[in-house]
Order: structure tokens, then C-alpha cells, then sequence
């Protein structure tokens, strides 16, 4: 059954269309409908009549706003055309500039290139002459200090600073001190007793008080002693033989001189390294010109000592070889101008030989003591004396020496400051040692590892700064002190072990000095006989310190 609300709503809308429907079959709503179109295009007509003039008002304000911007395009056109010709004309302009400029750049890199090519010669140039300049300083700074060069070479003396304070006294002795007086000797000669003066006579207050003053007058005066031998001849008529007594041993010829006479010329002539001349006048002057010795004589007193104390040598050459260390080194010879080798040997006991040598290396050592030692040999670096002995030391004061060229020729590099300082120490530290031997110790062993620090601060060094092309000293004790660490560090380990090679340099000095006396020998056999003598010369006063011209007068005869 439908719902009465629905039925109602159906009916109102019935109502409406009938309505509806009668207005349209009687034309008034056509005619409504058609007003109010009427009017509404009217409203139409009106708006679009405004749109019109609205458009019209825009399409003119169109055209001039075009007009306008047509004429500010032909004036921003004339501008700009303008502006590019200027910026073609400026664009030549700059392009005439850049190909200036680049001629110019390559003129200036062209002679860039040459001052490049000219600043490099010149640094290579300076860089050689600082090099040349570096080595003839290193040479003419060469001096015994930090150089192989003897002092006694040294042409500039440098002066010894006195770091003691002026105390204000007077020199020589002072009040309260113990005098030390000359010793008396047993007079020769009678007792001269001096008469007292005047004064003692006239003044009989004046009384003896029983003290006696004493003073001597000693000179000295060389007295001949001369002994002459007589010894009749006999004939014997039936034989014809002639015969006479039998002379004492030495007296040969007519007139012979006897060892005092020989060993006084002998020892002022190899020992005091005077000339034959000389030795000759001075002992002529003290006879008063009665003994004038020839020269040939003198010559030969070196040979004759040399032969006589031959079997001594050979008895001090076994000693040598049993000694546990021995000092060696060798010097530059002249024989008639060319050049020989004297080599010597010693140990800490004070047994020394020297051997003369014509040549140097393997054939100068061989018939020394060093060719069958078996024992630890101190020296200087030379290569050759590595073929021989046990073990070996190096001289570290030859080492020090070094160490001070390369500090005064090197300032930049630290590590020989360094080493110098160490080496110093170490030596100090084993002079303090009084043991005659102890074995390793921690301090021995820390020395080795400052040591080893200091070779790689110098490696790194010359690593970041090679050594100069003309001084190389440096880097080349470098090099050697890491090669030979074990024999520069050998003395630390064995207390009997000398740090240096100071006793076979002092012992060439002697023969240095006979050397520069003589300039130079007239045979190689007169510089062997001279090394044999001065060998047995240490010997002796090894033996016998006091008088040693008694010893060489008996060796004489």
C-alpha cells in the first residue's frame, strides 16, 4: 500500500505540471519566457558592446605599446650595432695586444729559458768552486790536530792559553816553601880555605863561631888517555922468521880508538842526531884539536854496532810474539831521493824494533815481528797489517783527528759533533779502568748502542745531503767507522787493549827527526843499519835507564 506522504508529494507535482502545461497551451509563458530572453540579451548585448570598446581601447593601446617597443628595438638595434662595432673594433685591438703579448711571452720565456740555462751553469760552476773552495780549506786547515800531519810539520803555531788566574806573587820560589838545592859531589881538587877578610883582623870583637860555609865550583874537561904499546921485534938468522909480543885485543892499528871514543861519536851522531860533521868538531873542540876522527870511521860505527848486538834483537823479536797486544805503524823513507818505509814495532812493555823497507803492503811487513804475531795489533787503519794478527784495535786519536776535519769542514751535519763527543767518553771511561782486565759490561754495551745511533743519524744525514764531490773525508770515516765498528770499539771489551796507537807514533818520531837532520841517506842499507841501532838503543835503556853510554862503550869494545 504506498505511503500517503508519497501520494501527496504526486499529487503537488501534478498540480504543478497542469498548471504548466496551461500556460503553455495559452502562450503567456512563451511570452514570459521570451521577455525575460529579450531582456537578457539586452544585458548581452550591453556587456559585449563594453567588451568591444574595452577590446578596441586594448588592440590601440596594443599597437602603440608595439610602435613603441618597434622604436625601442630600432634604438636598442642602432645601439647595439654601434656597441658591436666598437666591440670589433676593441676585439682588434685586443687581439693586435694578445699577439703583441704573446710575441713578448715567448721573447721572456725564450730568455727566461737562456737565464734558466745560464743560472744552472752558474750554480754548477758555484757549486764546483764551493766544492774546490771547500778542499783547499780542508788542506791548508790540515794540521796535527785533526789531520795525520806530525806536529813537528806544522807550519802555524798555535798559541797555548793560560786559564790560570795571576796570583800577584813573584815567580820562582815561594817563602815558607822547601828549596830544593844542587847536589854536592866529592871534591878533586885540595880544599882552597878563603883568608877572612880585613875586618876580622882589626876587630878583635869579632869571634870564630865555628859554622863553615861551603860553596863548589864544578867544570867538567875531557882528558886523552892515551896507552901506548911497545913491542920488540926478533930475528930469528936461521929462519929469517921476525917475531914480537902479542898486542891486547882492539889494538890493531897504529892507532886505534877504544869504545868510549866510539860510543861518544856513536850516540851524538844516531842517538842526539847530530851530523858526522858536527860530531866530529865538537869532539875535536873538547881534546882541544887533538882528535880529529875521520868521517868514514864515524859512518861505519852504525854497521858495526848493528852486527855486534844482532843476537839481542832476535832474543827481543821472541818476546814480542808472546806479548797479548803490540803497537805497529809505518813512515815514509828517502834514500837518495827515492822512497823507502821504516816500520816499527812495540809493545805496552816497551820492547820495540824498527826494519827498514823498500817497499810498502805485504812485502814491507814481511820479516817484521807483525808477519807471525798471533796476538791483538794496534794501528792506524792500514789495510794490509788486517792480514795479520789475532784481532785488531784502530787508533781512535787518528779517529778524533778525523772527526775534528769533518766538524770544521762540515758545520751543517751533526753526527761527527756526536761521535767526537762519545769517542771522548769512552776513552775517558777506559783510562778510568784500573782492572787489568774485565769482560763485558752494561756500560760497554751501551756505548755500543750510542755508537750505532750515531752511524744511522749520520746515515740519514748523507742520505738527505750527499757529501760534497771535493771533500769526502767525512762520509768516507763513515763508512769505515761502521765497517770496522767492532775493531774501533775492541779496546771497551779488553782492558790490556791501548784505545790509540801513541806508542808506535812516538817512537817513528825519532826517526823523523834523525830523517829531517839527514834529508835524505846515500844507501838503503845505512837507514837499516840506523833502524837496528835505534831499536837496540831502546832495548838498552829498557835494560838499564841510568848509563847507557857505559852499556854501548862495551858493546864497542
Amino acid at each position: 500500500m504506498p505511503d500517503a506522504y508519497d501520494y501527496i508529494t504526486l499529487m503537488c507535482r501534478l498540480k504543478t505540471v497542469q498548471a504548466r502545461n496551461k500556460e503553455l497551451e495559452s502562450g503567456e509563458r512563451y511570452i514570459q519566457l521570451k521577455e525575460l530572453h529579450q531582456k537578457e540579451c539586452r544585458v548581452y548585448e550591453h556587456k559585449i558592446q563594453k567588451l568591444e570598446s574595452a577590446i578596441a581601447d586594448a588592440h590601440k593601446e596594443t599597437i602603440r605599446v608595439r610602435n613603441y617597443w618597434f622604436q625601442v628595438l630600432e634604438d636598442m638595434l642602432l645601439e647595439f650595432e654601434s656597441m658591436q662595432k666598437k666591440a670589433a673594433q676593441e676585439l682588434q685591438k685586443m687581439e693586435k695586444r694578445a699577439l703583441l703579448a704573446e710575441k713578448q711571452r715567448d721573447d721572456a720565456l725564450d730568455k727566461v729559458k737562456e737565464l734558466r740555462i745560464q743560472f744552472y751553469e752558474t750554480a754548477a760552476r758555484l757549486e764546483e768552486e764551493q766544492g774546490k773552495n771547500l778542499k783547499l780549506r780542508a788542506q791548508i786547515n790540515r794540521d796535527y790536530e785533526n789531520s795525520s800531519i806530525p806536529s813537528s810539520k806544522t807550519i802555524k803555531r798555535k798559541k797555548i792559553t793560560n786559564s790560570r788566574e795571576k796570583s800577584g806573587r813573584n815567580p820562582g820560589a815561594q817563602p815558607g816553601h822547601k828549596g830544593h838545592s844542587r847536589k854536592k859531589h866529592e871534591p878533586t881538587h885540595p880544599i882552597i880555605l878563603l883568608s877572612p877578610p880585613e875586618a876580622v883582623t882589626e876587630d878583635c870583637a869579632l869571634k870564630k863561631t865555628g859554622k863553615t860555609i861551603i860553596k863548589q865550583l864544578i867544570s867538567i874537561r875531557m882528558i886523552l888517555d892515551v896507552t901506548e904499546y911497545h913491542a920488540d921485534v926478533y930475528y930469528n938468522s936461521k929462519t929469517g922468521e921476525r917475531v914480537h909480543a902479542a898486542f891486547p885485543d882492539g889494538v890493531v892499528d897504529d892507532v886505534n880508538y877504544d869504545g868510549s871514543i866510539r860510543a861518544f861519536l856513536f850516540l851524538l851522531n844516531n842517538d842526539c842526531c847530530t851530523s858526522i860533521d858536527k860530531s866530529r868538531k865538537f869532539l875535536s873542540d873538547l881534546t882541544g884539536g887533538k882528535l880529529n876522527i875521520s868521517k868514514g870511521m864515524v859512518s861505519k860505527l852504525s854497521k858495526e854496532f848493528a852486527l855486534k848486538t844482532e843476537p839481542e834483537r832476535r832474543s827481543a823479536c821472541a818476546d814480542m810474539l808472546l806479548s797479548p797486544v803490540m803497537h805497529t805503524d809505518c813512515t815514509n823513507a828517502r834514500e837518495n831521493g827515492k822512497s823507502c818505509y821504516v816500520y816499527v814495532c812495540a809493545t805496552p812493555d816497551g820492547k820495540a824494533l824498527y826494519f827498514a823497507r823498500r817497499k810498502k803492503g805485504h812485502e814491507g811487513v814481511k820479516g817484521t815481528v807483525a808477519e807471525d804475531y798471533q796476538g791483538v795489533l794496534v794501528h792506524d787503519h792500514d789495510i794490509t797489517f788486517y792480514n795479520y794478527g789475532e784481532d785488531h784495535q784502530e787508533c781512535l786519536a787518528h779517529v778524533l783527528r778525523y772527526l775534528k776535519s769533518s766538524i770544521e769542514n762540515e758545520p751543517d751535519r751533526t753526527w761527527n759533533k756526536k761521535m767526537h763527543s762519545l769517542i771522548q767518553e769512552m776513552i775517558h771511561f777506559r783510562n778510568k779502568s784500573q782492572v787489568p782486565y774485565t769482560p763485558e759490561t752494561e756500560k760497554s754495551s751501551e756505548f755500543e748502542k750510542q755508537y750505532l745511533k750515531i752511524l744511522e743519524t749520520a746515515r740519514k744525514e748523507y742520505e738527505d745531503i750527499p757529501a760534497n764531490t771535493y771533500y769526502r773525508e767525512g762520509y768516507n770515516l763513515f763508512l769505515r767507522m761502521e765497517k770496522y765498528m767492532r775493531n774501533h770499539l775492541l779496546f771497551l771489551h779488553d782492558l790490556r787493549i791501548p784505545a790509540t796507537n801513541n806508542e808506535a807514533e812516538r817512537l817513528l818520531r825519532n826517526y823523523k827527526r834523525k830523517q829531517a837532520q839527514a834529508v835524505t841517506f846515500r844507501s838503503f842499507e845505512s837507514i837499516d843499519y840506523l833502524c837496528k841501532c835505534m831499536s837496540m838503543l831502546i832495548l838498552m835503556r829498557l835494560e838499564e835507564p841510568e848509563n847507557i853510554f857505559d852499556r854501548v862503550s862495551k858493546i864497542f869494545g
